[in-house]
């Protein structure tokens, strides 16, 4: 991310949700109706900060992180990546109020079936997947390519120098020149490996 920065690639910009409080003493949450433990993000702070961010920046989409959305995976990561500029909002206490989900959010992404203290993890779990997509961000662009969940499928065994490491040896086909035969190689070690670990993925294909 930082080489992306360097290169012009990707602002990450923090805006702090305070600068927009409903008082002086900072407010930004309150008791949710009904009762019951936890505090709410309040309407007001979030739809004024959001409302102003998105005259400034025209913003592609409009990301809430919290546990109940939509699971990321590399697809989307893709997606977003092609994506202008992205707004992430990231929860607090026992989430936002609910007006806020209805009438500005646009997207809403899980990073897996756990919560935690805030989203601002979740939110440098997705700037980064979708960063290094950025064309120039990666050495090599084709790597990317090849990552994992690309095809559906898990990246195949790699290896590197020595050849061989005590009594482990490199496959033989890995050095025999023979693309052909190396991509097809690897293409069923990703189809094995992701039968024997992922076989959902598999069945999401079909």
């Amino acid at each position: 991310m930082k080489r992306a920065a360097d290169k012009g690639l990707l602002t990450v910009k923090v805006h702090h949700l305070r600068d927009w409080a409903v008082n002086a003493y900072g407010m930004i949450d309150d008791y949710q109706f009904g009762g019951g433990a936890g505090m709410v993000m309040m309407c007001e702070p979030l739809f004024n900060a959001i409302e102003q961010l998105n005259a400034k920046y025209a913003f592609d989409e409009i990301i809430y992180l919290t546990p109940d959305g939509e699971v990321f995976n590399q697809g989307m990561a893709n997606s977003l990546s092609l994506k202008g500029n992205l707004l992430f909002i990231c929860g607090h206490y026992k989430g936002i109020d609910e007006r806020v989900r209805e009438h500005l959010i646009t997207k809403e992404i899980s990073i897996g079936d756990y919560v935690l203290s805030g989203g601002e993890l979740a939110a440098a779990v997705v700037i980064d997947s979708i960063g290094r997509l950025i064309p120039g961000v990666l050495n090599d662009e084709t790597s990317a390519l090849f990552d994992s969940f690309q095809d559906n499928l898990l990246a195949p065994p790699v290896y590197t120098r020595p050849v061989q490491f005590r009594e482990w040896k490199v496959p033989e086909i890995l050095m025999s020149g023979d693309h052909k035969k190396i991509e097809e190689w690897r293409f069923e070690q990703a189809l094995s490996r992701t039968k024997d670990r992922r076989p959902d993925l598999l069945n999401d294909e079909e």
